[in-house]
């Protein structure tokens, strides 16, 4: 399947100064479900390229905290953002939120991860729902009681089986696929409110 990669919402993203697309999906779900508030502090797992760092560090203001985690290097046109922190860091190796120089709980965790994909659907779902799982469990390490978390999943039976066992950690749980999800993609975006932790 070949993309038009310069569709639509590619194009606005160059115009409007953002680094990828896909600042209009954590948009539409911001604006549909208040996830995140001025003075939050926030940590983006899987930032890169950084698209989500620039809506979230705008949306938090000069009072918030964003903390942005990755694997690929530092991207640097995100280092002049004052309330922006960035590690070229695998999350699953933080053992404690000093290693990220942040001490206390964040209120939001976005993940927009994937895994490199195969092209074998279910080889890919498997590793979708394998990440998905692994951010769950940082959750009481990272999310604060009443916090709110945002995470991209590949669908599957599997997936929704292990959603469903989760709705009760969240006070609200939504699915959505933003309206900029290209329609052959088999993602959607999972948002809890209110963290029972």
């Amino acid at each position: 399947m070949v993309f038009k990669v310069k569709d639509h919402y590619f194009k606005k993203a160059k115009k409007d100064n953002y680094l990828a697309r896909s600042i209009y999906k954590l948009e539409e779900i911001d604006d549909k479900y208040k996830i995140i508030a001025e003075g939050d502090s926030v940590v983006d797992f899987g930032y890169h390229p950084g698209s989500w760092i620039q809506y979230t560090s705008n949306k938090v203001g000069e009072a918030g905290k964003v903390v942005g985690l990755d694997i690929k290097p530092v991207n640097k046109k995100l280092l002049n953002i004052k309330n922006v922190k960035l590690f070229e860091q695998d999350i699953f190796d933080v053992s404690s939120l000093a290693q990220i120089e942040h001490p206390e709980q964040f209120q939001v965790v976005l993940s927009d991860m994937a895994p490199n994909t195969t092209g074998i659907k279910s080889v890919d779902q498997d590793r979708s729902l394998n990440l998905v799982e692994s951010v769950f469990e940082l959750l009481d390490q990272f999310l604060e009681p009443g916090g709110n978390m945002v995470i991209k999943v590949f669908d599957s039976n599997s997936a929704q089986q292990y959603l469903k066992s989760k709705k009760k950690v969240f006070k609200d749980f939504h699915f959505l696929k933003p309206k900029s999800t290209r329609s052959v993609s088999k993602e959607f975006f999972v948002i809890g409110s209110d963290f029972l932790a």
